[in-house]
């Protein structure tokens, strides 16, 4: 037969555009329809959409295609994610290209670059302060370099992540520039006030938050004589999402990343977007309609791209980001598993994991559609200790209590502590406190004093990196956490850091420890080859895919973690040893959940029973299938 000829792209636009037409205009009809200017929104949206299509490079409308026909490609084990700052890592853009090898070594397919768009001059919130969304920061290199290292990163088969701050602007972005000049048009874009009664009302239920650096939530301006939403900081003006003309400016940026290059836009601060009087203004409503109607865009003009929502927030109010309700399978492909994380160093310092098994099984679904976790232990941000009164009450605890034993502890001052912590922040009014920390450090490793106790930081930074690589989603390695590097003190001497000790955990990295990693006998060097052989070991193990169902299983003793991946070819039982101390399974616990080979996943060993019982040394972690 002759071979059939591909239907023109402009079918191809408009079949995804019928694709996705139930999850984009329903939600725009909610959040705009009754703005003066919607009609001609509508029309101006799709003009967007399909110029933004039409401008897609060839090989990335190959893998839009691609990923069509592998929905789940950022769910299947071989998925692993490194996350870094330009500078922080190699300098520049360029210098990134000369590192490549070394992401490969480690068996990385994700690579998140820390805020990379051209931020304001001087503080700029770590590079979350934007002032062109469509330029490069020039200490990093141009966009030149940036659809270089995207090519080879693509070339690579590894995906590219940025971050997209939804929430607010630089003060010095082009447009809120024209709003303190008094356009109109542009005040529009953010949320300005003539006088502050209206910001003094809306403050009766805000959090701050950054009280020490930054309090309140609005900041005057004499010199244009208004009252600006402020959340975050002075210089970030929060962007008023109410206004379509803003939606509409957001996907034009995201498709131009899209096509650059971009796999995975990173979507910060989004609990934020959405303003109502007499609420926290967070995570209402109109957001994740909002959200969705963001991923519908990108499916229509740049489907190989997915939307990770940064919420770090309850449980419960988190999911939604992964769609619930009417929005399941249609919002965020991906969220971070904040609690996993918060529940990881809770258990570790208690060495009891009944808190941990309550919150993981008690407010997270065994799936979700479309989307899956960004698991991670350290992350570029402070840990807030998100244990609610209610879910330490469940287990014996005072919140409370538990909070600042948390935070004693870590910061290395608790009795017996093996971290070494700094604080961040102290909310005086609730007196919880957060801690900056890099994994190895919070981990016991710059405190130990002898090999035992080096081994025990060793085993409990593998552990963590086990954890998230077992237990469902894109486990993230932050830079520096696979070589086991220390604390950053040095921090304190640059004052443009000086004041954050977020600082502490984002040191430079040590590339000469780096070039031995495969030879030396070293803390670092056995950290990276753990490392690297648990995320093989995943890659290895199909039944850790994202979709996968993740059921915790309550198994006796309160030191072991149990987490069933309930695969269809057959399950596999992760365990983890929370605990310094020898603990002991009954085998016959195992058996219950369908492991009858007894062959452990991650060591790719036979495990022999002692007893008729699984015998776990201190922090092992096993995948039993």
């Amino acid at each position: 037969m002759p071979k059939r000829p591909p239907p023109p792209e402009g079918d191809i636009f408009a079949l995804r555009l019928a694709r996705s037409d139930p999850d984009l205009w329903p939600m725009l009809d909610a959040v705009y329809g009754a703005h003066p200017a919607y009609d001609s929104f509508r029309k101006a949206l799709l003009k967007t959409l399909r110029k933004g299509w039409q401008a897609r490079p060839a090989d990335l409308r190959q893998l839009d295609l691609q990923r069509d026909l592998e929905p789940d490609w950022f769910q299947r084990p071989r998925m692993a994610g490194y996350v870094f700052y330009i500078d922080r890592f190699a300098d520049t853009l360029k210098g990134v290209l000369d590192h490549l090898d070394y992401l490969e070594d480690l068996g990385i397919t994700y690579v998140h670059l820390m805020p990379c768009l051209k931020p304001r001059p001087g503080d700029s919130d770590g590079g979350y302060s934007v002032m062109d969304y469509r330029a490069i920061n020039p200490a990093y290199g141009t966009m030149a370099d940036f659809e270089a290292v995207s090519a080879a990163l693509r070339a690579r088969g590894i995906s590219l992540c940025v971050d997209l701050v939804l929430n607010h602007t630089a003060k010095e972005h082009g447009w809120a520039k024209k709003a303190a000049k008094g356009d109109p048009k542009y005040q529009d874009y953010y949320l300005m006030f003539d006088s502050p009664d209206l910001p003094d009302r809306y403050s009766e239920t805000l959090v701050e938050v950054f009280p020490d650096n930054a309090p309140g939530n609005f900041t005057h301006y004499p010199a244009i004589g208004k009252w600006v939403w402020t959340t975050f900081n002075e210089h970030q003006w929060d962007l008023n999402w109410a206004n379509p003309q803003v939606f509409l400016e957001i996907v034009e940026v995201m498709l131009f990343l899209a096509n650059k290059g971009v796999d995975v836009l990173r979507l910060d601060a989004v609990a934020f977007m959405w303003k109502r009087m007499g609420t926290r203004c967070q995570s209402e409503p109109e957001v994740h309609m909002i959200l969705q109607a963001l991923r519908a865009c990108s499916r229509i003009a740049t489907s190989a791209v997915i939307h990770l929502e940064e919420a770090i927030v309850a449980p419960a109010e988190m999911l939604p980001y992964l769609g619930r309700g009417a929005h399941d399978g249609r919002e965020g492909n991906l969220a971070y598993h904040n609690s996993l994380m918060v529940q990881f160093w809770s258990a570790l310092a208690t060495r009891d994991t009944r808190l941990m098994v309550h919150v993981l099984a008690s407010h997270f679904p065994d799936r979700l559609t479309n989307a899956t976790y960004a698991t991670y232990i350290r992350c570029h941000d402070d840990i807030g200790w998100a244990v609610t009164d209610e879910d330490a009450a469940a287990v014996g605890l005072t919140g409370f209590a538990h909070r600042a034993f948390l935070s004693d502890f870590y910061e290395g001052g608790f009795p017996g502590s093996f971290a070494a912590g700094a604080l961040f922040q102290v909310n005086e009014e609730t007196g919880d406190k957060r801690i900056s920390g890099s994994f190895a450090s919070l981990a016991g490793l710059e405190k130990a004093r002898d090999p035992a106790e080096v081994e025990l930081a060793v085993q409990r930074i593998l552990l963590g990196h086990a954890l998230i690589a077992g237990f469902g989603g894109i486990p993230l390695v932050y830079m520096g956490d696979e070589l086991a590097m220390l604390n950053d003190q040095s921090y304190r001497d640059d004052p443009t850091h000086a004041h954050d000790s977020r600082w502490i955990h984002r040191p430079r990295m040590d590339w000469a420890t780096a070039a031995d990693r495969h030879a030396a006998d070293t803390p670092a060097a056995g950290v990276f080859r753990g490392v690297k052989h648990i995320l093989a070991r995943r890659a290895a193990t199909p039944a850790l895919h994202g979709g996968t169902p993740t059921r915790i299983v309550p198994v006796e003793g309160h030191g072991i973690l149990a987490v069933l991946r309930d695969a269809p070819a057959g399950p596999v039982l992760c365990l983890f040893n929370l605990t310094e101390s020898w603990l002991h399974l009954p085998g016959a616990a195992a058996a219950a959940q369908g492991i009858t080979r007894m062959h452990d996943a991650l060591s790719d060993q036979a495990v022999e029973l002692h007893g008729g019982a699984i015998a776990l040394p201190p922090y092992a972690r096993v995948w039993l299938t």
